[in-house]
């Protein structure tokens, strides 16, 4: 029989933000993409209590995760979205974020989102046949 590797690329990108930019494009991913993770590393801790979230076309792709100190904050899926991190879609996704907090003096954070790539075959999950 015909051995084939099952394996999936897990890859990431990363964007850097800061306390003057609340809004802007975060990433492109891939069509077909399946997020795995999404967390916001703080450098400089903000000047106040900062929440983040990501969005595709419009839509809350992430909870809001609130950023307080230096270190990371996990995002997770938004509960009437879930299908977005199973698959964005049948086109890339341009994925946006969004900071919101009172006054904001300084800060500094990257976010970084993981995910399975398609297969070379273009199929999500790669199957034995």
């Amino acid at each position: 029989g015909t051995i084939r590797n099952m394996g999936a690329t897990v890859v990431a990108q990363e964007v850097p933000v800061v306390y003057g930019t609340l809004t802007g494009t975060a990433f492109v991913l891939p069509a077909g993409s399946l997020v795995t993770s999404v967390t916001v590393v703080t450098s400089t801790v903000f000047s106040a209590a900062t929440t983040c979230k990501l969005s595709i076309g419009g839509v809350d792709f992430t909870t809001n995760g609130t950023v307080t100190n230096v270190g990371s904050v996990s995002l997770t899926a938004n509960a009437t979205t879930p299908g977005g991190w199973l698959n964005v879609g049948s086109t890339d996704a341009i994925v946006t974020y969004t900071l919101a907090g009172t006054a904001l003096t300084t800060g500094a954070a990257v976010i970084v989102i993981t995910y399975v790539v398609l297969g070379s075959d273009g199929s999500n999950n790669p199957s034995q046949s």
